[in-house]
């Protein structure tokens, strides 16, 4: 314990130094182009047949796959080798038999899933993989019913890929993480008109990356760069392992008044500032179960009285960067009232990096969502992103020298 304490205080010295001295009912299908080398999903049915609930997925070339079946709630959770999505432009087929809902994307380098939403304890009754015959395709057919066993006879592990190792950290240069919300099988909120949170945040956290490194003085790494699933407590641990100095996951909210919008920024507190913040953080938190991931298999949180007093000292400075954050966007666009906020969101929960999260808007607000797919709007509050980051050091800085 004396070894951990030491070497915290080796590489927390200056933040210890500062402590001591103060869902979607409807997924609509789109394409996305992909390698040549990969496997292509062309279609996707469900129907009924013989009691069961059956769900064909055609593919371009024979694939391996999984399946298993989670609870709390119940989903059943359909692993592929990494694959194209080249759907016809229709809505997803929804609540038919046992399925109420269905969602897909990148789960992980090398693995893509499928999360089926259920309306009772599922049974996986058949599945298997059928040769084209009187179509070009290969056709994934599985039978869905109610019970608590799995046909796990025809189904193929595909190992995941080794983790690589963080990204050199860059003498001389501030790190900052910027983690791009939901991704993969994972959509987030989807706009009035279609457009997915996911793609909205990866396109801001990329034109944040670009104006951020252009000053020189900032060194950026994406949470993800492509559209792919990370678990919320990775995206901590990320952040921690790439010695960042600030974190900023970047969102954007719906809610059923279509006539809300503005942006608005969160820090961490577990007592919310009010209920549509506690009700928003209890949503981003189940970002995990969304993607078919087994919640129960999270690590429990650090603990410590030196880390406390560090988790103390980086919430302090992470509503001063809110603040700062807050006073040049407010000169960009429209904000909400109360626009800095407090709630427990998972993601915001590293001990010593201070973290904010910035829903960008309302993509159930049309205004919102038009403005959030203009590059140049997006372009327009990076640079208020940037100017308020560069203040923030300056800050720390001079209150360093005091």
């Amino acid at each position: 314990m004396t070894a951990f304490l030491h070497d915290f205080v080796n590489r927390h010295q200056s933040r210890c130094f500062i402590a001591l001295m103060a869902f979607v009912t409807v997924m609509v299908a789109f394409s996305v182009r992909v390698p040549a080398a990969e496997a292509v999903v062309t279609d996707v049915r469900v129907g009924e047949h013989s009691g069961s609930t059956r769900l064909v997925f055609d593919f371009d070339r024979k694939i391996s796959f999984k399946i298993f079946v989670l609870k709390n709630p119940d989903r059943v959770v359909i692993d592929l080798p990494e694959v194209g999505w080249r759907l016809p432009t229709k809505p997803l087929p929804v609540n038919v038999g046992i399925l109420q809902k269905l969602r897909y994307g990148l789960f992980k380098p090398g693995v893509s899933r499928v999360v089926l939403d259920v309306n009772t304890a599922p049974t996986v009754r058949r599945s298997f993989l059928l040769d084209p015959g009187a179509t070009e395709s290969y056709r994934l057919v599985i039978d869905l019913g109610s019970g608590q066993s799995v046909d796990t006879a025809k189904t193929v592990v595909v190992p995941p890929p080794p983790t690589p190792d963080p990204a050199p950290i860059i003498a001389g240069k501030r790190i900052i993480v910027i983690d791009p919300g939901h991704g993969g099988v994972d959509p987030g909120t989807i706009g009035v008109n279609g457009f997915y949170e996911k793609h909205i945040t990866l396109a801001m956290a990329r034109e944040l990356k670009k104006k951020l490194e252009r000053t020189g003085q900032f060194k950026v790494r994406l949470t993800r760069s492509r559209d792919i699933f990370i678990k919320l407590r990775d995206r901590v641990d990320f952040a921690r392992t790439s010695g960042a100095e600030l974190f900023l996951s970047i969102h954007a909210d719906a809610i059923k008044n279509k006539k809300t919008r503005g942006l608005s920024v969160y820090t961490l507190s577990e007592t919310a500032s009010d209920k549509e913040a506690a009700a928003l953080a209890e949503q981003e938190n189940k970002a995990d179960l969304i993607a078919g991931v087994n919640i129960a298999e999270n690590t429990p949180e650090i603990t410590g009285i030196l880390i406390d007093l560090t988790r103390r000292e980086t919430m302090n400075q992470s509503a001063r960067f809110a603040a700062t954050v807050v006073r040049q966007l407010r000169r960009e666009t429209r904000v909400l009232r109360n626009t800095h906020r407090f709630a427990g969101f998972a993601v915001l929960k590293a001990p010593d990096v201070p973290s904010i999260l910035i829903e960008l808007g309302f993509l159930s607000n049309r205004a919102d969502e038009k403005a959030l797919r203009s590059k140049s709007y997006r372009g327009k509050l990076a640079g208020g992103m940037v100017r308020a980051i560069s203040g923030y050091f300056s800050n720390l800085e001079e209150a360093y020298k005091k």
